[in-house]
């Protein structure tokens, strides 16, 4: 699957989550929380986050705990799919809701890769 194809996808499946009474998380630590826990499905991190620090180790948590993960270029758009007025670093979805076609569709195209997407 395209890299720009994937993105919109990874926005769609937290709106998809958000709308249809999924929960996700939304900012660097409560995604770090949630895959720590193991209720992460998919983590979402912001590239211009900057200072990158704040998301650096999210990537290697999530390989870890076997939760996918995806990179995109804005914190603005990641933070507007979030609902929110502001960018946000990072958004895990923790309860699917109605993304689940969304997210195994993600799931296969990262799969046919190396399980996450820079």
């Amino acid at each position: 699957m395209d890299e720009k194809i994937l993105v919109e996808k990874a926005y769609e499946a937290i709106e998809m989550a958000k709308a249809s009474g999924g929960k996700i998380r939304k900012g660097s630590n409560e995604a770090t929380k949630a895959i720590e826990k193991g209720i992460a499905k998919l983590v979402v991190v912001a590239k211009d986050t900057n200072p990158p620090e704040v998301i650096m180790h999210l990537k290697h948590l999530c390989k870890d705990k076997k939760a996918l993960y995806i990179e995109v270029p804005s914190k603005v758009e990641l933070g507007r799919a979030a609902g929110l007025p502001v960018g946000s670093s990072a958004v895990a979805i923790v309860q699917e809701g109605n993304a689940k076609t969304v997210l195994k569709q993600i799931e296969k195209a990262l799969g046919e890769e190396d399980g996450s997407k820079e």
